[in-house]
């Protein structure tokens, strides 16, 4: 029996994870992931009932219920390195015994939407619209630090290396793709590969008093297309959770709310409204497919 040790596996004395703060029973299998504090409430207040709420440093959490379902929301902070934390953390809650402090022989799937706001990447892409990310682009390194990270697709990681002529001292890219399962219940929303990005200045071409080291990147990277699949916009944390949900057996899927385009340089006039429709939008499927999935 593999026992992980207390400095792996990090509980709080009361037996919760650490970073979140949260036991087993505080979480449902349907998480919304948010980055921003603030938008737990947001959503929260749309539940019927709220019957939890807990905080640890830019970690908020509140599960409750709307029409029957059974849903948490959580804000993860900006970051592949936050996501990095929430999933394993995540995992932890639902396939590791923390009283024998071994892996549950069975495992359990969460699914995991996050939901976020996000630049736009080509020109026919209007602000306020909504984007289903097929796709995840790693600009970060977080999957380069797990072993037999299968679930990267190497042939899009290939062509996008040699496309965008990319700095060999820069880490490799590498390309993650979305649940099929949570992706088939937003089909009309716009789909495309969501680049993640280390940062928000250069990482992702912005110049205010330092130039960035890779011209026009997000001209050149509007250019890269595989197989009809083109890079739609710009954020900060889908690769890492498309990556660390796949190895670890979970559903993912990312939805952004378009709130400016990096081409036209047109700005959401009011994002919040824009934000606000796109969180409705997700709690009725949510809904919609639970009751589906209890008559079917």
């Amino acid at each position: 029996m593999n026992i992980i040790a207390e400095t792996e596996l990090i509980l709080t004395p009361e037996k919760k994870i650490y970073h979140l703060n949260l036991s087993k029973e505080e979480i449902s299998d349907d998480i919304i992931l948010v980055g921003d504090p603030e938008r737990v409430d947001l959503i929260s207040s749309k539940f019927d009932v709220i019957e939890h709420k807990s905080n640890n440093r830019e970690f908020i959490t509140h599960t409750g219920t709307i029409k029957g379902k059974r849903i948490t929301v959580i804000s993860t902070g900006i970051g592949t390195d936050n996501i990095d934390i929430v999933i394993n953390e995540l995992d932890a809650l639902v396939n590791i015994d923390f009283e024998s402090r071994t892996i549950n022989t069975k495992k359990k799937s969460l699914n995991l939407i996050r939901l976020g706001t996000s630049g736009a990447l080509q020109k026919d892409i209007k602000v306020d619209s909504l984007i289903a990310s097929s796709f995840g682009l790693g600009l970060d390194n977080i999957a380069h630090f797990y072993s037999d990270n299968n679930v990267i697709i190497k042939e899009m990681g290939v062509q996008y290396l040699n496309h965008l002529e990319w700095p060999r001292n820069f880490s490799e890219p590498y390309f993650v793709k979305a649940s099929e399962k949570l992706l088939s219940i937003f089909t009309d929303l716009k789909q495309g590969i969501t680049a993640t990005a280390p940062g928000f200045y250069a990482p992702q071409g912005r110049s205010l008093r330092l130039k960035p080291s890779i011209k026009n990147l997000h001209k050149r990277m509007a250019s890269f297309n595989f197989q009809d699949h083109q890079i739609t916009n710009f954020e900060m944390e889908t690769s890492a959770l498309y990556f660390l949900g796949q190895m670890l057996g979970h559903n993912t899927l990312t939805i952004c709310a378009i709130i400016g385009n990096r081409f036209t340089k047109k700005y959401s006039k009011n994002y919040n409204k824009t934000i606000d429709g796109m969180i409705d939008l997700v709690l009725e499927r949510l809904t919609v497919t639970a009751k589906s999935n209890e008559s079917a």
